[in-house]
């Protein structure tokens, strides 16, 4: 390991990318979240991602340490989970972000997307089996939505569920499932063949840690971006579930939408994350490279560059944070968290690629850290839901019409 790839996000630059103090208006707790993930991320993952991240690996040591964070379930109340804040949640998944997508990744997998719709569209006693374990990583989870034809319009899924007694019979295919292929609880989607809504079921592994017959799961090889994280393409045929794992709440695909909505924030902060860990690089890289005599700083082009750079990241943090004030009053609609999305992705593309550039061939090595983000901003922009579709969802709010069609 060479002293670069060491470094630690709080060394890197003195220059600040908190430019209009936005974290003083952290409460204790938030701040307290902020601190321990940024310790998490800065004496924990920065030191070895990279090893794992061209391996295309998944960092499993880091789990038991995860752990004991208690950050698992952010915004979940009970259950073991700690009930946070929604600009807590947004700290928690901006400063793993900052050192690393991957595993940011999975926290949205995990604690978000299966743990968010367990607790959204389970029952009570749903909720009591599964959440708990989840929340202490006893077991890890996964949200299996997409398929291969069927990821911006996730809403015509084709994966069949048909009622046989008492078991549901799944027939289907789904692809990009994040720890699809090892998860413990799996929370799948498939249309019901007898009334055509889309319900929710738990995909879990047996006391032997085997899935049910009939699911089918293969890692997805030569991905250029969120290499830690692996994502799985999964058939599915004729793999009968008990009808106790038919999630009671989700009834049709408007609770699905429930529980995008209340996840979505947490993408539009990971870019917040990248873009910071990108601007912090280029600024620190600025100051001391030197070029023709002089750190390039000190040219017009790069300070104009850097001051572009700071107030595009400005402004993604300032949309995170209305968005999650106006979240914790219950006030954020739908149209709303897909703009600060779509802004929050633009901009983190545009941040994480200006940064490469600013570093010329260094910009290349995974040792800087800055070319890891910009290919996980690359993913981000794509999922939960392309910028192209959270334009169409704001646009059909601006003019009462919808482009879906």
């Amino acid at each position: 390991m060479t002293a670069t790839t060491d470094r630690r996000i709080s060394e890197r630059t003195t220059a600040t990318s908190d430019y209009f103090l936005l974290d003083s208006d952290l409460t204790a707790e938030e701040i307290a979240v902020r601190d321990k993930v940024r310790d998490f991320a800065e004496n924990r993952v920065l030191p070895v991602i990279n090893e794992y991240w061209e391996k295309a690996e998944f960092p499993d040591e880091l789990l038991e340490p995860l752990a004991k964070l208690n950050i698992i379930g952010t915004i979940i109340q009970g259950y073991g989970c700690p009930g946070m804040s929604r600009k807590a949640a947004g700290m928690v998944a901006r400063e793993m972000a900052r050192a690393d997508g991957s595993l940011n990744t999975f926290l949205g997998i995990h604690s978000n997307l299966c743990m968010g719709a367990l607790n959204i569209l389970g029952s009570d006693e749903q909720k009591e089996k599964w959440l708990p374990p989840l929340a202490r990583i006893a077991k890890t989870g996964a949200f299996a939505l997409t398929e291969p034809d069927h990821g911006s319009d996730s809403v015509a899924l084709e994966t069949e569920a048909r009622r046989d007694g008492e078991h549901w019979v799944i027939t289907g295919h789904k692809r990009w499932i994040g720890n699809g292929h090892c998860a413990d609880v799996i929370v799948l989607f498939a249309r019901n063949a007898e009334d055509g809504n889309v319900n929710a079921f738990v995909v879990e592994k047996d006391a032997d840690g085997k899935y049910p017959a009939g699911y089918f799961p293969t890692v997805i090889s030569g991905k250029v971006g969120k290499r830690a994280i692996l994502q799985a393409d999964i058939e599915i045929r004729q793999m009968r579930l008990p009808a106790a794992n038919r999630l009671e709440g989700c009834h049709s695909f408007k609770d699905v939408s429930r529980v995008l909505q209340a996840t979505r924030g947490g993408a539009a902060w990971e870019a917040v994350g990248h873009a910071m860990a990108a601007f912090e690089i280029a600024a620190d890289y600025a100051r001391t490279r030197h070029q023709f005599g002089k750190p390039i700083g000190s040219y017009q082009l790069v300070q104009s560059r850097l001051a572009n750079m700071l107030s595009e990241l400005t402004t993604m943090q300032l949309l995170c944070t209305r968005m999650a004030e106006l979240a914790d009053r219950g006030q954020l609609t739908n149209a709303q968290a897909s703009m600060v999305k779509m802004a929050t992705s633009q901009k983190g593309k545009w941040i994480c690629n200006e940064a490469r550039d600013l570093l010329g061939g260094n910009g290349l090595l995974l040792e800087n850290h800055v070319v890891r983000h910009m290919t996980d901003m690359e993913v981000v922009s794509t999922y939960e839901g392309t910028d192209s579709m959270q334009a169409l969802i704001v646009g059909r709010d601006i003019t009462g019409i919808s482009a879906f069609n």
